[in-house]
Protein backbone atom coordinates (compact mmCIF):
# COMPACT_ATOMS: atom_id res chain seq x y z
CA UNK A 1 0.00 0.00 0.00
CA UNK A 2 1.03 3.43 -0.99
CA UNK A 3 1.69 6.45 1.42
CA UNK A 4 0.20 9.60 0.16
CA UNK A 5 2.28 12.79 0.87
CA UNK A 6 1.86 13.65 4.61
CA UNK A 7 3.35 17.62 3.29
CA UNK A 8 0.15 20.11 3.58
CA UNK A 9 -0.30 22.77 0.96
CA UNK A 10 1.27 25.83 1.92
CA UNK A 11 -0.89 28.45 2.18
CA UNK A 12 -1.22 31.00 -0.40
CA UNK A 13 0.84 28.99 -2.89
CA UNK A 14 -0.64 26.86 -5.75
CA UNK A 15 -1.76 23.50 -4.22
CA UNK A 16 -0.09 21.84 -7.12
CA UNK A 17 3.47 23.59 -5.25
CA UNK A 18 4.43 20.99 -2.49
CA UNK A 19 7.44 20.49 -0.79
CA UNK A 20 8.79 17.20 -1.22
CA UNK A 21 11.34 15.42 1.94
CA UNK A 22 14.23 13.59 1.46
CA UNK A 23 13.80 10.53 -1.92
CA UNK A 24 14.87 7.95 1.22
CA UNK A 25 11.81 8.26 2.99
CA UNK A 26 9.33 7.90 0.05
CA UNK A 27 11.02 6.10 -3.09
CA UNK A 28 14.13 4.18 -1.68
CA UNK A 29 13.60 2.77 2.18
CA UNK A 30 17.06 2.06 3.58
CA UNK A 31 18.34 4.05 1.16
CA UNK A 32 20.21 7.69 1.82
CA UNK A 33 20.36 9.92 -1.19
CA UNK A 34 22.96 12.05 -1.77
CA UNK A 35 21.34 15.27 -2.78
CA UNK A 36 19.24 18.05 -0.86
CA UNK A 37 16.28 18.82 -3.23
CA UNK A 38 14.64 21.96 -3.81
CA UNK A 39 10.76 22.92 -3.59
CA UNK A 40 9.18 21.11 -6.57
CA UNK A 41 6.34 21.85 -9.12
CA UNK A 42 4.41 18.64 -9.01
CA UNK A 43 1.13 18.10 -10.95
CA UNK A 44 -0.86 15.88 -9.13
CA UNK A 45 -3.32 15.18 -11.69
CA UNK A 46 -2.80 12.62 -14.15
CA UNK A 47 -2.42 14.52 -17.78
CA UNK A 48 -5.87 14.58 -19.49
CA UNK A 49 -7.84 12.92 -16.79
CA UNK A 50 -10.54 14.82 -14.66
CA UNK A 51 -10.39 11.66 -12.15
CA UNK A 52 -9.11 12.58 -8.55
CA UNK A 53 -5.42 13.11 -7.43
CA UNK A 54 -2.96 10.18 -8.77
CA UNK A 55 -3.11 7.21 -6.09
CA UNK A 56 1.15 7.35 -6.17
CA UNK A 57 3.20 9.37 -4.47
CA UNK A 58 4.66 12.83 -5.60
CA UNK A 59 8.07 10.78 -5.93
CA UNK A 60 7.36 10.13 -9.72
CA UNK A 61 8.60 13.76 -10.87
CA UNK A 62 11.81 14.99 -12.29
CA UNK A 63 13.94 12.67 -13.90
CA UNK A 64 17.03 14.51 -12.25
CA UNK A 65 15.48 14.00 -8.93
CA UNK A 66 14.62 10.15 -9.86
CA UNK A 67 17.51 8.90 -11.29
CA UNK A 68 19.91 10.72 -9.04
CA UNK A 69 23.14 9.59 -7.16
CA UNK A 70 22.32 7.15 -3.93
CA UNK A 71 24.11 5.65 -1.11
CA UNK A 72 21.67 2.04 -1.19
CA UNK A 73 22.50 -0.26 1.19
CA UNK A 74 26.35 0.28 1.36
CA UNK A 75 26.48 -0.06 -2.55
CA UNK A 76 26.99 3.27 -4.33
CA UNK A 77 24.62 3.80 -7.02
CA UNK A 78 25.64 6.16 -10.02
CA UNK A 79 23.33 9.21 -11.56
CA UNK A 80 21.83 7.79 -14.50
CA UNK A 81 22.32 10.37 -17.35
CA UNK A 82 18.28 10.75 -17.92
CA UNK A 83 18.58 13.20 -20.78
CA UNK A 84 20.18 10.15 -22.74
CA UNK A 85 17.59 8.32 -21.76
CA UNK A 86 14.16 8.58 -24.20
CA UNK A 87 11.32 10.39 -22.50
CA UNK A 88 9.04 7.08 -23.38
CA UNK A 89 11.63 4.86 -20.87
CA UNK A 90 11.74 7.12 -17.91
CA UNK A 91 9.59 6.34 -14.64
CA UNK A 92 6.03 7.95 -15.04
CA UNK A 93 2.40 7.56 -14.02
CA UNK A 94 -0.03 7.16 -16.99
CA UNK A 95 -3.62 5.91 -17.20
CA UNK A 96 -3.80 2.26 -16.54
CA UNK A 97 -4.85 0.71 -19.76
CA UNK A 98 -3.46 -2.87 -19.05
CA UNK A 99 -6.80 -4.67 -17.69
CA UNK A 100 -5.11 -5.74 -15.20
CA UNK A 101 -6.49 -5.70 -11.57
CA UNK A 102 -4.54 -2.87 -8.83
CA UNK A 103 -1.07 -4.22 -7.99
CA UNK A 104 -0.03 -5.78 -11.12
CA UNK A 105 3.13 -5.99 -12.78
CA UNK A 106 2.60 -6.10 -16.38
CA UNK A 107 5.13 -6.22 -18.72
CA UNK A 108 4.57 -5.16 -22.57
CA UNK A 109 7.76 -7.20 -24.52
CA UNK A 110 7.20 -5.26 -27.58
CA UNK A 111 6.63 -1.96 -26.17
CA UNK A 112 10.16 -2.51 -23.70
CA UNK A 113 7.44 -0.94 -20.76
CA UNK A 114 6.43 -2.62 -17.39
CA UNK A 115 3.42 -1.01 -15.82
CA UNK A 116 2.48 -1.48 -11.79
CA UNK A 117 -0.87 -0.69 -11.70
CA UNK A 118 -2.50 0.74 -8.82
CA UNK A 119 -6.17 1.99 -7.63
CA UNK A 120 -7.53 4.44 -9.36
CA UNK A 121 -7.03 3.74 -12.89
CA UNK A 122 -3.59 4.96 -12.86
CA UNK A 123 -0.19 2.70 -13.56
CA UNK A 124 3.34 3.50 -12.70
CA UNK A 125 5.23 3.01 -15.73
CA UNK A 126 9.04 1.80 -15.91
CA UNK A 127 11.05 1.22 -19.15
CA UNK A 128 12.61 -2.19 -19.58
CA UNK A 129 15.07 -4.18 -21.37
CA UNK A 130 13.72 -8.12 -22.63
CA UNK A 131 15.35 -10.76 -23.63
CA UNK A 132 17.31 -11.65 -27.34
CA UNK A 133 15.10 -13.72 -29.71
CA UNK A 134 14.71 -16.98 -28.62
CA UNK A 135 15.27 -16.02 -24.99
CA UNK A 136 12.01 -14.92 -23.69
CA UNK A 137 9.27 -16.26 -21.80
CA UNK A 138 5.59 -15.05 -21.52
CA UNK A 139 2.62 -15.69 -19.41
CA UNK A 140 0.73 -15.08 -16.19
CA UNK A 141 3.07 -15.67 -13.20
CA UNK A 142 3.41 -14.43 -9.92
CA UNK A 143 6.36 -12.41 -8.05
CA UNK A 144 7.44 -14.96 -5.17
CA UNK A 145 9.91 -12.81 -3.64
CA UNK A 146 13.03 -10.67 -3.94
CA UNK A 147 16.00 -9.78 -2.82
CA UNK A 148 18.36 -6.39 -2.70
CA UNK A 149 21.52 -6.83 -4.31
CA UNK A 150 21.14 -10.79 -4.98
CA UNK A 151 23.81 -13.03 -5.91
CA UNK A 152 24.25 -13.87 -9.76
CA UNK A 153 24.62 -17.47 -10.43
CA UNK A 154 25.45 -17.58 -14.34
CA UNK A 155 22.97 -21.15 -15.58
CA UNK A 156 25.06 -24.21 -17.46
CA UNK A 157 24.00 -23.30 -20.38
CA UNK A 158 25.53 -19.56 -20.39
CA UNK A 159 28.62 -20.75 -19.06
CA UNK A 160 29.00 -22.96 -22.09
CA UNK A 161 27.88 -20.30 -24.42
CA UNK A 162 30.27 -17.84 -22.23
CA UNK A 163 33.15 -20.34 -20.83
CA UNK A 164 34.65 -16.95 -19.10
CA UNK A 165 31.54 -16.82 -16.88
CA UNK A 166 32.67 -20.10 -15.22
CA UNK A 167 34.38 -18.02 -12.52
CA UNK A 168 30.93 -17.42 -11.04
CA UNK A 169 29.81 -20.81 -11.35
CA UNK A 170 29.04 -20.29 -7.46
CA UNK A 171 27.66 -17.64 -7.92
CA UNK A 172 28.65 -13.34 -8.10
CA UNK A 173 28.46 -11.71 -5.22
CA UNK A 174 25.38 -8.35 -5.33
CA UNK A 175 27.45 -5.62 -6.43
CA UNK A 176 27.38 -2.92 -8.57
CA UNK A 177 28.66 -4.68 -11.20
CA UNK A 178 26.73 -7.28 -10.70
CA UNK A 179 24.38 -8.05 -13.66
CA UNK A 180 21.10 -8.40 -11.52
CA UNK A 181 21.85 -5.00 -9.92
CA UNK A 182 20.33 -3.78 -7.42
CA UNK A 183 16.83 -5.95 -6.60
CA UNK A 184 15.31 -8.84 -8.32
CA UNK A 185 11.95 -10.33 -8.12
CA UNK A 186 11.84 -13.67 -8.94
CA UNK A 187 9.26 -15.23 -11.23
CA UNK A 188 7.77 -18.75 -10.44
CA UNK A 189 4.70 -20.08 -12.11
CA UNK A 190 2.58 -22.82 -10.02
CA UNK A 191 5.04 -22.97 -7.64
CA UNK A 192 7.93 -23.76 -10.02
CA UNK A 193 10.84 -21.23 -10.01
CA UNK A 194 10.81 -20.00 -13.85
CA UNK A 195 14.55 -18.92 -13.94
CA UNK A 196 13.50 -15.35 -15.11
CA UNK A 197 13.46 -12.27 -13.25
CA UNK A 198 12.89 -8.82 -12.94
CA UNK A 199 16.16 -6.98 -11.93
CA UNK A 200 17.90 -4.15 -12.07
CA UNK A 201 21.30 -3.64 -14.27
CA UNK A 202 24.11 -1.15 -14.36
CA UNK A 203 23.26 -0.87 -18.35
CA UNK A 204 20.64 1.58 -17.96
CA UNK A 205 21.92 2.24 -22.10
CA UNK A 206 20.23 -0.95 -22.24
CA UNK A 207 17.15 -0.21 -21.69
CA UNK A 208 14.39 -0.17 -24.35
CA UNK A 209 16.34 -3.16 -26.28
CA UNK A 210 16.74 -6.65 -26.53
CA UNK A 211 19.88 -7.17 -24.80
CA UNK A 212 19.07 -9.59 -22.18
CA UNK A 213 19.26 -13.89 -21.90
CA UNK A 214 15.22 -13.50 -20.86
CA UNK A 215 14.80 -11.59 -18.11
CA UNK A 216 13.16 -8.19 -17.56
CA UNK A 217 16.21 -5.54 -16.87
CA UNK A 218 15.71 -2.06 -15.67
CA UNK A 219 17.42 0.68 -14.79
CA UNK A 220 18.63 0.12 -11.03
CA UNK A 221 16.84 3.26 -9.26
CA UNK A 222 13.39 1.99 -11.10
CA UNK A 223 14.40 -1.62 -10.26
CA UNK A 224 14.90 -0.39 -6.31
CA UNK A 225 11.37 2.14 -6.67
CA UNK A 226 9.59 -0.29 -8.23
CA UNK A 227 10.87 -3.47 -5.17
CA UNK A 228 9.51 -0.59 -2.83
CA UNK A 229 6.21 -0.89 -3.85
CA UNK A 230 5.60 -4.35 -4.42
CA UNK A 231 4.95 -6.45 -0.67
CA UNK A 232 4.55 -10.12 -0.49
CA UNK A 233 3.36 -12.25 -3.53
CA UNK A 234 2.52 -9.93 -6.66
CA UNK A 235 0.95 -11.08 -9.74
CA UNK A 236 2.70 -10.61 -13.25
CA UNK A 237 1.64 -10.83 -16.44
CA UNK A 238 3.86 -10.61 -19.30
CA UNK A 239 2.67 -10.22 -22.90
Amino acid sequence: MLRKSAYPVVPGVSRRHFLLGGLASTMLAGCNQTLDFPELMVDDYTTGSIRPRISVDQTVTRPEMMYAALDDLGHQVPAVPFDKVDKKYRRQVVVNDTGEAPGTIVVHLQERLLYLTQPGGDAIRYGVGIGKEGFVWQGRAQIQYGKEWPTWTPPAEMIQRKPELVKYAGGQPGGIDNPLGARALYIFKDGQDTLFRVHGSPEWWTIGTQASSGCVRMINQDVIDLYNRVAGKTPIVVV
